[in-house]
């Protein structure tokens, strides 16, 4: 491992997890038992991607608050006999119902961020078994076992999700009495440790291996399992569920418009990934349907820049960084979705070096995204407060946050690690993660997201409900992200890949919505220029900014907000407030949720670390 640069302020000491290490498999993830099911595929002959499929199973399961089969995923993964990065595309369009015109007739200004107006197709289970088929090595019934069994026998329920189940209680008692059948036994909220069991889900995965049954071979009996998900009973019965006017977000009842017929048409697909080099590093994400080429962005700012101005524990390295964030972060608003994006023009040294003079000394309350020609669009409406949010809600984590006593917002700007819910169901920051790398140099970096046990009412049969990932579409006309069906919409799960090289050299992620490439920065900057262990990158104090339109309803943004944890420090967190910075103190381990797993090529060496924040992140491997 390189030297601490001494431009950097040093690392702790002491970490909260060991820097793992061995030559034979690593798995990390944002919950234990999925990284200790991974690591047991690994042991038992599976490569990385039949650990990571099993271990994203066992999180629709076990960190249902974040993440189920109705929901998406994007990952980024490379082969031992492929080195490029490829993308996992397991991001549903929006329903051919999907109009903004509709939303419109049904009294709506923006797309909920709950309930079954929101979903997209569900992305995620095809994509997992998609990369199975093509990847994996092992039968889709020896990959689903321990999904299954955790589902039929239950697990021990974690504190994250009777947090979440709490706060959004009286929402399934009133309006969504099947997800108050699933997730308040008796008509309680569980208990932490209590074994929790959802059968209906045990049920739809089986029928997913029986769908297979006589089929000829491997190949045949996970493609029929794809059909069977896209075109059978699932399909069938979101269709007569959703047609059922429920409680939305916007305080009214609405039925959903996705159809059976949206499912079947749908099948993920694979996709090269977009790339930007970085001081000797490939640096590999998703395309600008995702917010992934925003990290590339603004790494490119930040390249030429002494090392000094990349540390985010100063006062001039937070606020150079910020400022360069903003930037990239204005343009996703301006030219990122599912269409025609001039990446090669905001990825170029011309377009970078002049916005990089747009960077002060002090805070910037404006969002300033660059022109390009011949790529004008509207921007999205900027709100500081929306008149139609609900009741202030407590989440989980606890997002009540000291503020001024004169400066209050409507809803609470900064995501944790974990969703902000609301007693609504408004969720933000919603998602988890799973990295694996085995001893062949399979690697992935895979993001699961929506379908979250409080987006929609549970589904009656399927024990799952639908995601909300439309909220992040607008319904004004000639944005680039404007809701149109059969596109996606710019999600923000955003995996990475790093790569020296041409080799791959690690795999990284985090939950956090709209934060998610914000903390992976400065993973990357401390690990890359600071010279940190992953371990010691994550547990550096995190920061991130909120001066940009949130992706999630009710879609508003706090102008030179800045969220940062304590231990950053009165000295620099004063100096941040002289430059403008609106600061927002979210106490001392509060911020970013990241895992990684690493590799050394020369050696063979691998490594894996994991977040200690809310206690349940964790990295295995040997």
């Amino acid at each position: 491992m390189p030297p601490v640069n001494p431009a950097f302020v040093p690392p702790a000491t002491h970490t909260t997890r060991p820097d793992l290490a061995g030559t034979f498999g690593m798995a990390a993830s944002t919950h234990w038992i999925a990284t200790a099911v991974a690591q047991s595929v690994l042991e038992r002959g599976g490569n990385a991607f039949d650990a990571a499929t099993a271990g994203a199973f066992v999180l629709h399961v076990v960190e249902p608050h974040l993440n189920g089969p109705g929901g998406d995923m994007t990952a980024v993964f490379a082969t031992a006999a492929m080195r490029e990065p490829t993308v996992l595309v397991g991001q549903g369009p929006a329903p051919a119902g999907a109009t903004p015109e509709h939303y419109r007739a049904e009294g709506l200004d923006l797309v909920p961020g709950s309930g079954a107006l929101a979903s997209t197709v569900p992305g995620t289970v095809d994509a997992w078994l998609l990369l199975l088929r093509d990847h994996g090595t092992w039968e889709l019934a020896d990959v689903l076992a321990p999904a299954i069994g955790y589902a039929r026998d239950g697990h021990p329920i974690a504190p994250a999700v009777v947090r979440t189940i709490t706060a959004v209680q009286d929402l399934f008692r009133d309006h969504w009495p099947t997800s108050a059948a699933q997730w308040l036994p008796g008509g309680a909220v569980p208990v932490p440790g209590d074994l929790v069991r959802n059968e209906a889900l045990a049920s739809v995965l089986e029928r997913l291996l029986a769908a297979g049954e006589g089929a000829g071979n491997r190949t045949g009996r996970i493609d029929a399992a794809r059909t069977e998900w896209a075109e059978g009973l699932v399909a069938q019965t979101i269709d007569r569920f959703v047609r059922e006017p429920h409680r939305h977000a916007s305080g009214t009842d609405h039925a959903g418009v996705i159809r059976a017929s949206d499912l079947g048409a749908f099948r993920a697909s694979y996709e090269p990934a977009t790339t930007a080099e970085f001081r000797g590093c490939t640096i590999a994400k998703t395309g600008p349907w995702g917010q992934g080429p925003a990290l590339l962005q603004t790494l490119r700012l930040l390249e030429p820049l002494d090392d000094a101005l990349l540390d985010p524990s100063t006062e001039l390295g937070a606020h150079t960084i910020v400022e360069a964030q903003k930037l990239a972060l204005a343009d996703r608003e301006a030219f990122y979705g599912d269409g025609d994006v001039p990446l090669d023009v905001l990825l170029s040294d011309d377009y970078t070096d002049a916005r990089r003079a747009l960077i002060g000394e002090r805070a910037s309350a404006e969002l300033r995204p660059g022109t390009v020609r011949g790529a004008e669009h509207v921007l999205p409406p900027l709100r500081t407060s929306y008149a139609g949010a609900g009741a202030d809600g407590v989440g989980e984590p606890t997002v009540q946050v000291a503020r001024p006593s004169d400066r209050v917002p409507v809803v609470p700007v900064e995501d944790r690690g974990e969703p902000f819910v609301a007693p609504d169901g408004e969720t933000r920051g919603d998602t988890c993660h799973i990295d694996v790398v085995d001893r062949w140099g399979n690697i992935i970096s895979a993001t699961p997201s929506g379908g979250w046990l409080q987006s929609s009412p549970t589904i009656p049969g399927l024990g799952f409900c639908l995601g909300t990932r439309l909220q992040m579409t607008w319904l004004e006309e000639g944005t680039a992200s404007t809701l149109r069906p059969g596109e996606r919409p710019r999600t923000t799960l955003t995996p990475t890949l790093v790569l020296r090289d041409g080799e791959p050299v690690a795999a990284l992620g985090s939950p956090g919505g709209d934060q998610q490439d914000q903390w992976q920065l400065l993973f990357l900057l401390r690990w890359i220029v600071g010279g940190y262990s992953p371990q010691q990158a994550i547990d550096a104090p995190a920061l991130h900014t909120t001066s940009f339109p949130g992706s999630f309803w009710p879609r508003t943004w706090e102008p030179a907000g800045l969220v940062v944890e304590d231990r950053l420090g009165d000295d620099v967190i004063a100096g941040l407030e002289a430059r403008g910075h609106v600061v927002t103190r979210a106490g001392d381990w509060s911020l970013g949720r990241i895992s990684c797993v690493t590799r050394e090529p020369s050696t063979g060496v691998l490594g894996a670390a994991a977040n200690s924040r809310g206690a349940q992140g964790y990295a295995a491997g040997r």
